[in-house]
């Protein structure tokens, strides 16, 4: 088959929901990915923040083939080695209490979501249970989560949504003040807003809500799923503030590739949960759970963390660069491996990313005028410095 038949056969069978690049990607190896007409690609997308390490990491790879070969899945009905390695290996590193796994970043969101309502249950009762989440964020396309998705343009269409969630102003603490009350049993936000735009929280925002959820027993929700995983140069980007959720979710990088995610929780509200209350048939099952294990033996086995505030600093100063060069790039900001360059509004940036995509070169979009780079975490200077290249021409 060509190309264009694997394009006609995906369009004939697939609900549309993704308006697709005409491309279809065939293999991939570091930090490149190849489409089957044999071109190369300069991939600073990683999958929406998910290859890590890269591609075909044959560390990685290795564990993943191993486990197919004993077990791929058991039902939660049963134990299983690598959900015991893995859980131990997040809570050692984290300092937290109890995780979950799910299958996704978005059933992480819908998990988090229920334990703060259970835990504003058992110790209230009966109730309908408020949570305050952010404008401009993004928790995933699932019921609950899209609940919490402080933007219209996603929530609109599938009206009416899950009740009693309640909208703050990122980065503003007193837009949080004005909407606790004793019905608040959560505030959910992203550490860094990602689909909203590339937004980093800032400190005092950050401990101004921790403040408030402590001094009114509320749940405190940090939504990891994108910028966790190392990418601001911290295991969890919460790290760089100095303060730690109730629960938080993680996902994507979680797995490299292979679907997995979770929700963890402190010894607050780990036990609130009870048997029955819960469940998932795939979720922490032995395939999925072997990655995890795997990922973070990577992560706790190099210097990758190290690596990733030497390697940003470089991108930050040549991304800078570019701004000062192009006169309709109004600003960069972001944190570590998560970068965003704000577009003027009359600029399309989809033109910009199918630019890019022409020249061998992949980043995305946020926020309608961001343009978003989130690359593997082994990316090199040269790396680097070919992507500038790539997207000055493509500019």
């Amino acid at each position: 088959m060509e190309t264009r038949d694997y394009i006609e056969l995906a369009d004939r069978n697939f609900i549309h929901t993704y308006n697709r690049f005409q491309v279809v990607l065939e293999k991939g190896d570091g930090v490149y990915l190849y489409d089957t007409d044999g071109k190369k690609y300069l991939d600073f997308g990683a999958g929406i923040a998910v290859f890590a390490f890269g591609y075909n990491n044959k560390e990685f790879n290795d564990a993943v083939k191993n486990q197919i070969d004993n077990i791929i899945h058991t039902s939660n009905l049963f134990y299983n080695i690598p959900a015991s390695l893995a859980s131990d290996k997040i809570i050692r590193a984290t300092g937290f209490d109890k995780v979950f796994f799910t299958n996704s970043g978005a059933e992480a969101i819908e998990g988090a979501l229920k334990l703060a309502k259970r835990y504003a249950y058992n110790k209230k009762g009966k109730g309908e249970y408020e949570i305050i989440a952010m404008n401009h964020s993004f928790h995933g396309r699932t019921i609950g989560a899209l609940s919490v998705t402080g933007n219209e343009h996603y929530r609109e269409p599938f009206l009416p949504l899950m009740d009693g969630v309640k909208f703050a102003e990122f980065n503003n603490i007193d837009s949080v003040k004005e909407l606790v009350n004793d019905k608040t049993c959560a505030i959910i936000m992203e550490t860094v807003q990602g689909e909203g735009g590339i937004y980093p929280v800032t400190d005092e925002f950050i401990k101004g809500v921790r403040e408030i959820c402590d001094k009114n027993d509320i749940v405190m929700i940090s939504d990891e799923i994108q910028c966790g995983m190392g990418r601001t140069g911290k295991l969890y980007a919460f790290e760089n503030y100095g303060i730690k959720p109730d629960v938080f979710t993680t996902a994507k990088a979680l797995g490299c590739g292979v679907p997995v995610g979770a929700f963890v929780a402190n010894k607050k509200v780990s036990d609130a949960l009870k048997p029955g209350d819960h469940g998932t048939t795939y979720g922490g099952n032995p395939l999925a759970c072997a990655a995890v294990s795997k990922v973070y033996d990577m992560f706790t086995e190099s210097n990758i963390l190290d690596y990733v505030k030497e390697i940003s600093l470089y991108l930050e100063s040549e991304l800078d660069k570019i701004v000062n060069e192009c006169t309709y790039i109004k600003e960069r900001r972001g944190m570590g491996l998560m970068q965003g360059l704000v577009i003027e509004e009359n600029r399309p940036v989809g033109e910009i990313v199918k630019r890019a995509m022409d020249n061998g070169l992949i980043v995305l979009s946020a926020g309608g005028n961001v343009l978003r780079m989130v690359p593997p975490l082994i990316i090199s200077k040269e790396n680097v410095d070919e992507m500038t290249d790539k997207l000055r021409r493509s500019l």
